[in-house]
């Protein structure tokens, strides 16, 4: 397919066409060409009204045909992902990052913020391409992160990143808490898989065909990881002072549940997402001053 444009509006047009005729969003058409291109949106759009550079056409295209047709994530094509104002690496081995997971990390800055906590010892489970940890060193002083999943290749990925992004990331391959047993820690984060197999149908394929079903599917209607995780912390010699839960926008009431009945002296909270809906639980020890 050669589609006939001459300037960069013209090819903006003609993608942007293509992608709604194909029910895929039109946004795609000025990621790529951000991409291609290295350049801003503000600057795409002061220049589009140039001539389209041809050695970029048939990179476009492809990628633009790609996507309509298979559903081929953007990130996928680009290769990177942004997160809490980062980029960070991302493939087929690894959950692409989603905005509601920077709520996740801003909800834990802010507790380790308001709670005066002085270098604090974090825990990711399940960390994927690392966006959590990774974010986690940088952004809050004085921290020692680790880093727990059980693909090798998603932590490959990760430890990528974090030499990357210049974030000190200790990684450890191993089922959810398992390594960390012996390792004391402040602050477990997690955004382990919660989606039921049974919603599998009902989801949309640029997720389901090209994001690892390791990292999006649980048994138990989508609670055996926060199963599994609060049954290894459960053997632990030293709870951490906090815990924190990304969860599926119905699973609050569950989660809570868990958790409070696991760790009866912890204060669990349910907290909304930008968009109103149940996305975190958090679970404080009775020494921790909110």
């Amino acid at each position: 397919m050669q589609p006939a444009f001459t300037t960069i509006q013209e090819a903006r047009r003609w993608a942007s066409s293509f992608l709604r005729d194909r029910d895929r969003e039109t946004r795609v058409a000025d990621m790529l060409l951000e991409d291609l291109f290295g350049w801003s949106r503000a600057k795409l759009m002061a220049f589009e009204t140039d001539p389209f550079p041809e050695e970029h056409r048939e990179a476009f295209v492809r990628s633009v045909l790609a996507h309509a047709e298979t559903g081929v994530p953007v990130q996928h094509l680009i290769g990177t992902a942004p997160f809490y104002g980062r980029e960070f690496k991302v493939d087929r081995h690894v959950l692409i990052p989603r905005p509601e997971t920077e709520e996740l990390v801003h909800g834990i800055i802010g507790i380790v913020e308001s709670c005066g906590m002085k270098d604090p010892r974090i825990a990711d489970i399940g960390t994927g391409s690392g966006v959590i940890a990774v974010t986690a060193a940088l952004e809050i002083p004085g921290s020692t992160v680790h880093a727990v999943d059980i693909s090798e290749a998603a932590l490959k990925v990760a430890s990528e990143n974090a030499q990357a992004l210049g974030a000190d990331v200790t990684f450890h391959q191993g089922n959810f808490y398992q390594p960390l047993m012996d390792v004391e820690v402040d602050i477990l984060l997690s955004n382990p898989p919660y989606i039921a197999w049974e919603e599998k149908g009902e989801m949309a394929d640029t997720v389901v065909d090209f994001d690892p079903e390791l990292a999006l599917f649980a048994d138990k209607n989508g609670l055996a990881a926060y199963l599994t995780i609060i049954e290894q912390l459960s053997t632990c010699r030293q709870l951490p002072k906090c815990i924190a839960f990304e969860i599926g926008y119905q699973q609050g009431p569950q989660v809570k549940e868990l958790l409070a009945t696991a760790f009866p002296t912890y204060n669990v909270e349910v907290k909304k997402d930008i968009n109103g809906r149940d996305r975190m639980v958090f679970a404080f020890a009775p020494c921790m001053r909110m």
